[in-house]
């Protein structure tokens, strides 16, 4: 690879020491790409949070130099802020048919279809954005369209490979293009950014194909009993391989759960998904046929609260109750941090009489320790980016990057907000821009911060205390109260003796702070936080919040 003194810099913006929320710029002089724009789910901590989105304060701040987003497939770790994105900087996007028909569904919800531009690109396909020339390689992963992105940069070629696997036998489409990998490296690589997800299993990933031949036995071993199949709405060729299973076997499939349908609606209008005539059926069809020649193919394999599977096996789905002898599936495996919830819904179906099947029944859409080996020997970078992990995972890849025979020092763990500038002989981290997670709640985006969060925590924790005082005007006599009402805390009812002693103290630091010349509400209230916090404290062990109230006639 000749050297040339050009550098660029590449700035995650999110998907580092985490899973999901992944989005990266490259930036070089007046020219900004974006690589995809995913979000996160919220952890238990984070309560009442809908979605986590990457804080983009540094693409607001050089929006003049942004010249488009290019996104690497269609799921919501990738693509499921990118409405929010777009409220903030309109850009245009570059992405593949299935990939970009379900920005656009995103895009619909949010109202922005006809003030976003949008194109669509096909594999092999280079398109121009400023200094960069952006090509698209065919991948393999779980969900069709994924590909690789070459970047042509007036450093070098960077290779970022999106999610991706090696499957020789796909559902769907082609092969992952390995030659074009392998000519990219011998023009010379500058750096890697490969997906880290699966890189502590070694080996190679199964093929998709497995899984199908699984669903066909599990088909024929439970021909007397209706089917249930969870699985990730996003995963189409999963979907297909469900559908062949019971077209084959002579039953009915029930698409239930609301992504789940918009993702089969979209997959199925672009020919990405073919559905046998008469196997679709509707939920209120479902009467008319006998269990055992029905399939439901549901949402909520991660146990998530409100997906259709963790509403049957809580019995609050109004269209499905199980039944002793259903056979739920569960097409998945738990992503890190959801596997309560599954153990949960799984202990609720065999407690309803299901038989729960969750070996054998999924494999994963990530590169395992020798599918990245080989993406390393075709391309034989100089530098090394691990990408898509927690810390672990990237840690463990830059230790099978250096067995690859990379130097050392040429293999670099990023956090988001790093500004890795990259070229020649320079690979250095120069300095750090603005980053982290913006929580949306409900319709509201970024007005739940981390105080909010903490009083939320605090209220679920030890409750609330709220103590109403009304005075008289002037005098600053208690006109009534002190009132105490209590939520969270203690029930009233059975704690009547420490409620009037609450009253007690409250009334006592009013009247000590009124009986100065100097009347400062605020300082009235602190007064009565701390005295009652103080007693509560020695009384419960417990903190409450403390919210006082003081009107004046």
């Amino acid at each position: 690879m000749e050297s040339n003194n050009e550098t660029v810099k590449i700035i995650p913006l999110g998907g580092l020491e985490q899973i999901g929320m992944n989005i990266t710029a490259i930036e070089h002089g007046d020219d900004i790409i974006i690589i995809d724009g995913g979000l996160a789910f919220p952890d238990e901590d984070m309560l009442g949070v809908d979605l986590v989105i990457p804080d983009i304060t540094y693409l607001k701040n050089n929006k003049d130099k942004i010249r488009g987003m290019v996104v690497t497939h269609g799921h919501e770790d990738h693509i499921g802020a990118i409405p929010y994105i777009e409220k903030e900087i309109n850009i245009p996007i570059y992405t593949t048919k299935l990939t970009m028909a379900l920005i656009e569904y995103k895009l619909d919800m949010h109202g922005l279809t006809d003030c976003v531009r949008r194109k669509v690109v096909s594999y092999g396909q280079i398109i121009n954005l400023g200094c960069f020339r952006i090509e698209f390689i065919r991948t393999n992963h779980s969900i069709a369209d994924s590909c690789a992105l070459a970047l042509y940069t007036p450093a070098g070629i960077i290779v970022h490979t999106g999610d991706f696997k090696v499957d020789y036998t796909p559902v769907f489409g082609g092969v992952i293009d390995l030659q074009r990998f392998g000519e990219l490296g011998k023009k010379g690589v500058l750096a890697l950014m490969a997906d880290s997800t699966n890189v502590e299993r070694p080996g190679y990933t199964p093929s998709e194909k497995n899984v199908g031949r699984t669903f066909d036995h599990i088909f024929d071993d439970n021909r007397n009993h209706r089917l249930i199949i969870a699985t990730f709405a996003s995963n189409v060729d999963r979907v297909q391989q469900i559908i062949n299973s019971a077209y084959k076997y002579g039953r009915k499939c029930i698409v239930e759960g609301r992504s789940m349908v918009n993702v089969i609606n979209i997959a199925s209008e672009l020919g990405y998904i073919k559905i046998p005539d008469n196997t679709l059926i509707g939920i209120d069809e479902a009467k008319n046929y006998p269990d055992e020649k029905l399939v439901y193919i549901t949402t909520g394999s991660q146990g998530e609260n409100m997906a259709a599977l963790s509403r049957i096996a809580a019995s609050i789905h109004h269209k499905i109750s199980i039944v002793p002898g259903d056979v739920v599936i569960f097409s998945s495996s738990p992503i890190p941090g959801n596997e309560k919830s599954v153990y949960r819904v799984m202990n609720e179906l065999e407690q309803k009489g299901a038989k729960v099947i969750y070996h054998d029944t999924h494999v994963s859409g990530h590169a395992c320790q020798e599918e990245l080996k080989l993406i390393y020997a075709l391309t034989k970078p100089k530098y090394a980016i691990p990408v898509h992990g927690e810390y672990r995972h990237l840690k463990r890849h830059s230790e099978l990057a250096v067995e690859m025979g990379l130097k050392k020092e040429n293999v670099k763990i990023l956090t988001c907000g790093d500004v890795l500038e990259i070229g020649g002989d320079k690979f250095d981290i120069v300095s750090k821009v603005v980053c982290g997670g913006v929580f949306v709640d409900g319709l509201g985006v970024g007005d739940v911060g981390n105080i909010v969060i903490r009083d939320r925590q605090h209220l679920s924790e030890n409750g609330l205390m709220v103590v109403v005082v009304t005075l008289e005007r002037g005098s600053n006599q208690i006109l009534s109260g002190p009132d105490i009402v209590s939520r969270g805390f203690v029930y009233v009812r059975e704690a009547e003796m420490l409620i009037e002693q609450c009253k007690d103290i409250a009334a006592e630091a009013v009247v000590r702070c009124t009986s100065r010349e100097d009347v400062d509400w605020n300082r009235i209230k602190n007064c009565i936080k701390e005295d009652l916090g103080e007693f509560l404290w020695e009384r419960t062990k417990r903190s409450p919040m403390i919210l006082p109230i003081i009107s004046e006639v």
